[in-house]
């Protein structure tokens, strides 16, 4: 992910806390008059503000959707081997209303394990680090990809 700006607007905040259910009036700073801070797993939201994002609908190209089914991607395309296997977030300071974050990925650790039933399990790490118009951090989010060698029979 790159993003060079990601306004963080109240609505924003209060939208994304009302999605994932979390009604702690710290994210509503809309409706108690204070500035809101950002629920723990916000920063994701920056891919919003990604024009290459996969995540980021295309107009008039194939998405792999967000639900139970695809609505677009063939199946295989770029599906089974892969897993999102751990997040991880440091936390400098509280994301809050006002903020003007960008983002940057970069690569962490790579390992491998022998797998019981997908062959060999590749570990991939992959840092994003949010910072503030000063370039100050405020997160650093650490995903965990694995993958297999081969495909995993059923069962």
């Amino acid at each position: 992910m790159a993003v060079e700006r990601f306004p963080v607007e109240g609505g924003h905040i209060m939208m994304f806390a009302r999605a994932v259910g979390d009604p702690h009036p710290a994210f509503h700073g809309a409706l108690t008059g204070t500035p809101a801070i950002a629920p723990p797993t916000f920063v994701w939201a920056a891919d919003h503000y990604d024009p290459d994002s996969a995540v980021r609908p295309k107009p008039g190209e194939p998405w792999m959707g967000s639900g139970a089914t695809p609505s677009g991607v063939p199946a295989g395309e770029g599906t089974g081997l892969g897993l999102h296997a751990e997040q991880r977030y440091e936390y400098h300071r509280p994301v809050r209303e006002g903020d003007v974050l960008s983002a940057v990925d970069r690569p962490g650790r790579t390992w491998r394990k022998e797998g019981r039933r997908g062959g060999a399990l590749t570990f991939t790490e992959r840092i994003t680090e949010y910072r503030d118009r000063h370039g100050e951090p405020v997160v650093t989010a650490t995903m965990v990809m694995v993958t297999t060698s081969t495909a995993v029979a059923g069962g």
